[in-house]
Parts: C-alpha cells; structure tokens; sequence
C-alpha cells in the first residue's frame, strides 16, 4: 500500500500561502469559470508568480473584467460554455502551442433540471462531459509541455453517490439535483483516475480535489447557505472555508514543487484524502477511484461528446 500523500498546508492555508517562492515565468494556464469566485482567485495566483493565464468563462465580458482586474499583459480572457461541445469546440481550435497547467475548476450545483444543446443533463454535462471535451481537445497541447497538470474540482458531495452508468441523463428516473450533482462530480474524480492511466507516458499529471464549502460564490446560487461554522478537524464535515483557502489545494495540485510526479491522486485541505467513512463529510468513496469504473466511463464520455 502507497504512503497517503501530505503536506505542510491545511485548510485554513490560501493559494497565496501555497505559491510562496514558486516562479511560474513562461508557463501557461487555463482557468475554466475563471470569472469568478473560486477561479477567479486561482487564476489571479496563477498569474501572480508569473504564469500566463487565459480566464476562461462563459460570459466573455466577464471573463475581460477579471483579466484587467487581476491585470497584467499575461491575463487574457476567452469565451468557453462548457454545456455548449461546439463551444468547447471552438475553444479547442483557437488554443496554439503548448499549455502546461489545466484547472478544470467551473461548475454548477443542484439546479433545477435543465438539458444542452445535445440533450444531456446539465450538471453532468458541464461538470463531467464539457470538461472531459475540453481536456482530452488539449491533450497535444499539454503533451507538448512535457510535464503538464491538470487539476479538477470535484466535491465532498461526490459520496452521495456514484455515476449513474445505465441513466445519466435522468430520462428513466425522475430527476433529482443533488443525485445529478453528486455522480458529476464523481465522474471528475473518475475522469483524473483513468486521464492519470492514460496519460502518464505524456508527462501529463491529472488530480481531482475537493475545494472545500465555500459560500458565497456563484456554485451555490441554488442553495441556502447553512449556518455552520469552520470546522478545521473536518471530524462532523468538510471544512467550512473563505475564497482565498478554497484556492488552496488547487494551486497545490497546480504549481507546488510537492507535487511532482503525483498523479490519478484526490486532496482535499492540501493533503490526500483519507477513504470515506460514512457519516463523516469528508474523504473519498471507492468507488470513485474504482479503475474498472474510471474505463467505463471514459468510454460513455467519448461516446457521448462524439460528433453525431
């Protein structure tokens, strides 16, 4: 059995904290909901030791007034709905040389039942499928920076429930927004499992992660916020952080030295998580880092992004 992975941060430590003494000069990133909140704040990190970054967000205007926010000629903006494949598409086409940090970062959560354009349920579609589009679109472009990462946000929400393989889309079952949202964002902790399998001899790392609660963003637009306090020892649920923490563990996955050669791994609060133990909000269940369902799903994923 592999040594649990851990570090020096925590969860109440910030990107800021995690980036210390890294210079990122002549990298290039891409955020995706890079806009606001949580990609806002790691996109400004990411630039703020030298990366290039490209905010990427669905509302271009927005994603130009985080760019000349966070400030810099290494900030640029670009168009990417990620429920929308020929948006991704799109996006895909107009990406030139090589990309060397991927943060899958956007998201929705818990929303009332919606379809894109191709007739899929939102939340996986954004979540997983847009995401899945997007990364394996790149896959040259982060192959030729020879050792490129790609982080993506998943959630302690995940434990709720594993990807419906036979139902995805909910046009069996009724639809239910937290059973969608939960096999979302098991599908990214699967997707990191089997792009890490896939991708090792390309020098592309790929790692999940839980960010953290975080109110106040966009992602929880649907949903009360409750009244919990910050819970450090993560020993009744998931730590209850502040924007700046929440970048945390992706600016670790990102950028930090620590981890170098980590790969198809989950962290939550800047450590590998611990597997999960029910009734407790936090670690990572089995079957989201199940290979067997990691293959299964990558070939759902091509099936169902393929052109038609």
């Amino acid at each position: 059995m592999t040594k649990r992975i851990t570090t020096p941060f925590d969860a109440r430590s910030t990107g800021d904290d995690v980036i210390a003494g890294v210079d990122l000069t002549g990298r290039r990133a891409i955020v995706t909901g890079g806009a606001a909140g949580l990609g806002r704040e790691t996109a400004r990190v990411l630039a703020s030791a030298g990366a290039d970054v490209t905010v990427a967000a669905r509302g271009l205007d927005a994603a130009r007034a985080t760019a000349r926010e966070i400030a810099g000629s290494s900030v640029h903006a670009a168009r990417l709905d990620l429920a929308d494949l020929g948006s991704v598409a799109d996006f895909v086409k107009n990406w030139v040389g090589p990309l060397h940090i991927l943060v899958n970062n956007a998201g929705v959560m818990a929303t009332p039942e919606q379809r894109t354009p191709e007739g899929r349920e939102l939340q996986f579609a954004t979540n997983h499928l847009g995401h899945f589009a997007l990364a394996t679109g790149l896959h040259d472009a982060l192959k030729a920076a020879g050792d490129a990462r790609v982080v993506v946000l998943s959630s302690v929400g995940h434990v709720n429930g594993p990807v419906r393989f036979d139902d995805p889309d909910f046009t069996r079952d009724p639809y239910d927004p937290w059973l969608a949202y939960s096999q979302s964002k098991t599908a990214t902790i699967l997707f990191a499992v089997e792009a890490a399998r896939r991708w090792a001899a390309d020098g592309i790392a790929v790692n999940a992660l839980n960010p953290g609660r975080i109110w106040g963003t966009n992602l929880s637009r649907y949903v009360e916020a409750p009244p919990q306090s910050f819970d450090p020892s993560g020993v009744t649920g998931v730590s209850e952080k502040n924007i700046a923490q929440g970048s945390a563990t992706s600016i670790l996955l990102a950028a930090s030295p620590l981890m170098e050669g980590v790969t198809g791994k989950y962290f939550e609060d800047c450590q590998e998580a611990e597997p999960f133990t029910p009734g407790v909000r936090r670690g990572v269940a089995d079957y989201a880092l199940d290979p067997g369902n990691a293959r299964r799903l990558w070939d759902l994923s091509e099936a169902l992004v393929a052109p038609h």
